[in-house]
């Protein structure tokens, strides 16, 4: 079974670019949040199907780093991988104490993004192992 992923940005551009990045069989598109807030929401609706959360740190109505919070308040296992903006460090190092488990810098390409979850779902990709209950 593919990989189950939640897509967050407040971007509708980055939305559909990290949706055609991970458009192959490996992945599995299974919502979309535009904030936070959302985020939280669509991962209760589908916490069975997601195994990845890809979160942008900077949204309006919740950030992502609150939203990564409270989502692994629900569900410490789930990955989340965040994307930042080149220079913003200090954010970086908040959303890992948030609990992020790895991150990407935007602008990114293909292969940072396949490298980033790779990272963090390790050799699952090459296996097709599930995680999900």
């Amino acid at each position: 079974m593919p990989i189950g992923i939640l897509v967050v940005d407040d971007s509708d551009y980055m939305r559909r670019r990290l949706k055609t990045a991970l458009d192959e069989d490996a992945y599995e598109i299974v919502a979309e949040a535009s904030n936070g807030a959302w985020a939280v929401q669509k991962y209760k609706q589908h916490q069975d199907e997601v195994d990845l959360i890809m979160m942008d740190i900077v949204m309006r109505k919740a950030n992502g780093m609150k939203a990564t919070a409270a989502i692994k308040q629900i569900d410490p296992a789930v990955k989340v991988v965040m994307c930042t903006s080149v220079g913003q460090r200090k954010k970086m190092m908040l959303a890992a104490k948030a609990g992020a488990d790895g991150y990407i810098k935007k602008p990114f390409d293909d292969g940072d993004i396949a490298e980033a979850i790779r990272g963090v779902m390790g050799d699952r990709i090459e296996t097709g192992q599930q995680s999900r209950a």
